[in-house]
């Protein structure tokens, strides 16, 4: 088939597209020790392959992949989750292959193969097992209370006390006792509901986003004498967190990340306004001057 050049070159630009995704799919496989998931991933670089290999022959010509996009995606499936490497670079597929008006011109069928296509490398990606994406309501349990109960904390503290230490200790002792708490409810919430979830694991998941959120809020107050400065900080750095967390989970998860993250936002940065009032009041009527 003679294709026009603009039309060829897209075709180029998919046919690249495909063979990175290839060996991607295929290092991610030789790097997961599940069984179940590289059988899963080894079946979605063959198809990826193959339609590398489709595109080819409509453009006659051998490309070679995007190295840097191979280096990329591995090391962000590494790091942050095989889901979440994997959902990310999926995104970046389908905006790619978001226009077929002028290809659909040339090649009729493409539409229907490439949506048929996607449909199964979904399904297949569905059925990935991955332990951080099952305990994602612990850390979502970890993070939230982190976030409101310390923000608001920090918040009252800060006018109560106004002094960068002692905001910081009572932060600190504050952080790790709720996380302990929180811990220990998940633990038991866990191994009520009797899910396939392991309540220690649970327990951990909580704990441990609960004291890494503690350390981020509380850092501040132990390096900058400001406490007027700290708690900007602090209040930036919650939103940030609420952020990242939130975009995590939209692409790991296909959820929605607006409504989520407002709702977050809102919520830590309510009750940080609300406790900052009362902590201001205390003071006063009080009478409490360190």
């Amino acid at each position: 088939m003679e294709l026009d050049p603009k039309i060829r070159q897209q075709l180029l630009i998919y046919q690249r597209l495909e063979l990175t995704e290839y060996y991607i799919y295929r290092q991610l496989a030789q790097m997961v020790t599940s069984p179940e998931n590289r059988q899963i991933l080894e079946r979605i670089a063959q198809d990826e392959l193959r339609h590398a290999q489709d595109w080819e022959k409509y453009t006659g010509k051998a490309v070679s992949p995007d190295r840097f996009a191979i280096w990329k995606y591995v090391l962000i499936s590494r790091v942050f989750g095989l889901t979440f490497g994997i959902k990310l670079m999926e995104r970046g597929e389908e905006a790619a292959q978001a226009n077929y008006t002028d290809l659909q011109q040339a090649i009729p069928a493409v539409e229907a193969w490439i949506r048929d296509e996607n449909e199964h490398e979904h399904a297949l990606i569905g059925m990935l097992d991955e332990e951080l994406l099952q305990y994602a309501g612990s850390v979502v349990l970890g993070l939230n209370d982190a976030l409101v109960e310390l923000t608001g904390a920090l918040a009252g503290l800060t006018l109560a006390f106004q002094n960068t230490r002692l905001i910081a200790l009572s932060g600190l002792i504050t952080g790790i006792a709720a996380a302990m708490s929180m811990a220990a409810s998940e633990y038991l919430s866990t191994r009520s509901e009797k899910t396939s979830k392991h309540p220690v694991r649970a327990a951990v998941y909580t704990g441990i986003a609960y004291i890494m959120t503690v350390a981020l809020l509380i850092m501040p107050y132990l390096l900058i004498p400001n406490y007027y400065i700290d708690l900007a900080i602090a209040l930036s750095t919650a939103v940030l967190i609420i952020a990242a967390f939130n975009y995590y989970i939209s692409v790991a998860q296909d959820e929605p990340f607006r409504a989520r993250f407002f709702e977050m936002a809102g919520l830590s940065l309510g009750v940080a306004g609300l406790s900052f009032v009362i902590g201001y009041l205390v003071r006063q009527f009080l009478g409490v001057d360190l």
